[in-house]
């Protein structure tokens, strides 16, 4: 098999430079059990930017040379070398998640089973021509799907039907979202709309509160209104909600959440001088700010705030109920876990420096998507 590759790598040197460039490599023949993919669509999630861009400071991005040869550069503070230490003086392929036309297959009766149809896979390396992955990774795409439709099949999907499972498993009724006008919430919304789960949603403008209430979201409160903290406790109220998924990270909203819901209780339940037994929990899922996580208190003598990543939840709840999640987006790829994208871009454009920046505002509501073969 005579394919070449190319993939984006992102290396940040010992001397404090973000460095971008492609790569151009030989495709190696499959094992009985693996299939090659043609990458014919890769989303840019935010899961994806931390390990493409990183702590780099985008204003003092620069390029160099043009076609496969380009490459990019920016500085990284020196404040921030210290996080990336395990990564420093690595060139690391990028790319969660993406969909293709299989075009190599092992031996194997599974993977040649699986020879010129349309998959979606997860496993890294996605932003790249091809990707060489096991057979049983990947989910063929129902009929009448695109590599479009299928690009974002597992990160944000699984992770909102991993949201509501949480919730169930740990004896919550009702959720609350940050960034809630994101494809992901979007995706959340649907879910438990169709399942009939309360949720509260959370957003920053008006043009958000828009995109929620025309697929029929009930609960949407505006952070940035005066009224914030009011409204978010009268949806909590109303929903019942004890548990948090929070995309920011920095700053004070998970705590003023957890507030929010042990006003809420503390308004039902009878008195106690230490606030309610009720368990209040807010996972922090993303980091769309670099802040400090502030909390203060008032959240009464039951509530927890951690970390939350799809990956050791389907760990957790193990091969069987992962395959019924994956079996759901499968059936519902144009309806519940539909994806909207801001543009398409080649892997040469994904590195262009204005490109860059704009993808890397993670603005609500925007999703890039590359196609390597483009």
């Amino acid at each position: 098999m005579a394919l070449e590759n190319l993939q984006l790598r992102s290396l940040i040197k010992k001397s404090g430079e973000l460095e971008l460039s492609l790569a151009k490599l030989p495709v190696p023949d499959p094992a009985p059990d693996e299939i090659v993919v043609r990458i014919e669509g890769t989303p840019i999630n935010p899961s994806d930017l931390g390990l493409l861009v990183g702590p780099a400071d985008v204003s003092t991005l620069k390029s160099s040379g043009s076609g496969d040869g380009v490459v990019v550069t920016a500085a990284v503070p020196d404040a921030a070398m210290r996080m990336v230490a395990a990564r420093i003086d690595q060139a690391m392929p990028v790319g969660n998640e993406g969909a293709g036309t299989v075009v190599a297959a092992g031996s194997s009766p599974e993977a040649q089973a699986l020879m010129g149809k349309l998959v979606a896979i997860l496993g890294g390396e996605m932003y790249a021509r091809y990707r060489t992955v096991k057979a049983k990774a990947a989910l063929p795409l129902p009929a009448g799907a695109t590599a479009a439709d299928g690009a974002s099949c597992f990160v944000n999907p699984l992770t909102a039907l991993a949201m509501v499972k949480t919730m169930q498993m740990e004896g919550h009724k009702a959720l609350v979202h940050t960034a809630a006008a994101s494809n992901l919430g979007q995706m959340l919304n649907k879910i438990c709309i169709k399942d009939g789960v309360g949720l509260v949603n959370i957003v920053r403008s008006d043009e958000q509160a828009k995109i929620l209430k025309d697929i029929g979201a009930k609960h949407i409160v505006d952070s940035s209104k005066p009224s914030f903290m009011e409204d978010l406790i009268a949806a909590i109220t109303a929903t019942g909600a004890t548990l948090g998924f929070d995309a920011i990270g920095g700053g004070k909203l998970a705590g003023q959440i957890l507030q929010a819901m042990e006003i809420s209780l503390s308004a039902t339940e009878p008195f106690s001088r230490y606030g309610s037994s009720t368990h209040k929990q807010v996972y922090i899922y993303g980091r769309l700010s670099l802040e400090p996580t502030i909390l203060t208190a008032g959240y009464g003598m039951a509530w927890g705030v951690g970390g939350f990543l799809l990956t050791p939840f389907l760990q957790k709840v193990g091969m069987e109920e992962a395959g019924k999640l994956r079996a759901r987006v499968a059936a519902e790829l144009k309806t519940t876990f539909a994806s909207h994208y801001t543009k398409t871009l080649s892997l040469q454009q994904a590195l262009d420096v204005e490109t860059i920046r704009a993808y890397n505002r993670k603005s609500t509501g925007e999703k890039y998507l590359i196609n390597p073969n483009a």
